[in-house]
């Protein structure tokens, strides 16, 4: 009944009965919440689930939030379909070349996106910076997105231009911080996932990728959580790790222990079967803080809706599944589409739940989704 008052309302009435749970004051400035801090947040919160997010008519995230693209009335539609299955919240992607071109009207855009997201009981994490695919973004007008390939158009933030150089690190600042500061007490913003897969590589663009793109990315994120901290968010920060396994801090990369070590929750990427995410569930309970899957579901790596949404219910994971309604980020092709030639829609989607007319991919999927999600 109180999602009519729109979800910014409705955390704060959790907010305040959930007091009581805190066992002391928030941390200061600069400092990493502890782990009964982290507790006390999540015990406020309903489960988080939701997906990866962008209008179907955006092919990256310049497209998703410059002027002459930015698309209201696509994000209230589709977000209105979120509603209907039971999201509660949605992971979306910026851009610091979005700040650069003009800050204010890039805020206000934020702004008007979290005022739809909350008209729908939906809050958002929102992610700064991120390391997959194209390497040297440029703003403006986008190129058209490659037919029948997968997320395509998709753009590292900051780029390699600005990340290879540790000199031009801080130029970045500006941008952290402010949009951070800007938000820091918005409570429509659920988290902030300050750097996606940051280590990622692309085989597409593998002869202009940077060589030592791990240890630019470790460099950086380290400046970003010292950075977000500055902004004194009330919202907890959190960096994913994706790749491998984490049975051990020993076995642990560098940018791998940084993301671990700083983030106030604990945040993860798996495309795989059931058995191997309540693996890397329980090799990450080690740390006692709250976990989110920031990425799960490709159907061909038999990373389903079912059983896995259900089993991240259980055990209180925030669940994010990659993708949402097809269109022009093309994540219904697989991964393999950058190698592979594809000339039609392929029977099995990879990702993506409905159509751009609201048509879902699954009926029994989409039911599924809404029996676990609470929507029924």
């Amino acid at each position: 009944m109180l999602r009519v008052f729109g979800r910014g309302l409705t955390r704060w009435i959790l907010l305040a009965v959930g007091l009581a749970l805190s066992t002391g004051d928030m941390a200061g400035a600069g400092e990493r919440w502890s782990k009964e801090e982290a507790i006390a947040w999540y015990a406020r919160q309903p489960w988080l689930v939701g997906c990866n997010f962008a209008p179907s008519t955006a092919s990256n995230q310049l497209e998703m939030w410059q002027s002459d693209t930015f698309d209201p009335e696509t994000i209230d539609r589709e977000l209105g379909w979120a509603e209907e299955l039971g999201f509660n919240s949605v992971r979306v992607f910026l851009h610091n070349l979005l700040w650069d071109q003009d800050r204010e009207e890039f805020l206000q855009r934020v702004d008007q996106f979290l005022a739809i997201a909350d008209k729908h009981g939906i809050g958002t994490v929102l992610v700064p910076f991120d390391g997959v695919w194209d390497p040297y973004p440029k703003p403006g007008a986008q190129r058209q997105p490659v037919p029948h390939r997968h997320n395509s158009r998709w753009l590292q933030a900051p780029g390699a231009a600005i990340l290879g150089d540790p000199k031009r690190h801080a130029e970045l600042r500006p941008y952290v911080y402010g949009v951070i500061h800007h938000f820091r007490d918005d409570e429509r913003i659920d988290a902030w996932d300050l750097f996606n897969e940051p280590d990622n590589g692309n085989p597409a663009y593998a002869k202009v990728e940077l060589k030592n793109k791990a240890e630019m990315a470790t460099m950086l994120l380290r400046d970003a959580f010292a950075w977000a901290r500055e902004a004194e968010p009330t919202q907890p920060l959190t960096a994913g790790v994706w790749g491998g396994q984490w049975p051990s801090d020993e076995r642990l990369k560098p940018i791998e222990k940084l993301s671990l070590d700083e983030s106030d929750i604990i945040s993860f990427h798996n495309y795989g079967p059931l058995a191997d995410v309540k693996l890397r569930v329980e090799q990450l309970e080690r740390y006692g803080r709250p976990i989110l899957c920031t990425e799960y579901m490709a159907r061909a790596n038999g990373s389903r809706f079912d059983p896995i949404l259900e089993y991240f219910k259980e055990q209180k994971v925030g669940a994010y599944n990659w993708g949402f309604v097809s269109g022009r980020s093309q994540t219904i092709y697989p991964w393999d589409s950058w190698v592979k030639k594809y000339d039609s829609e392929p029977e099995l989607w990879f990702h993506d739940i409905f159509r751009t007319d609201g048509a879902p991919y699954d009926p029994a999927e989409v039911a599924y989704i809404k029996r676990t999600a609470g929507a029924e």
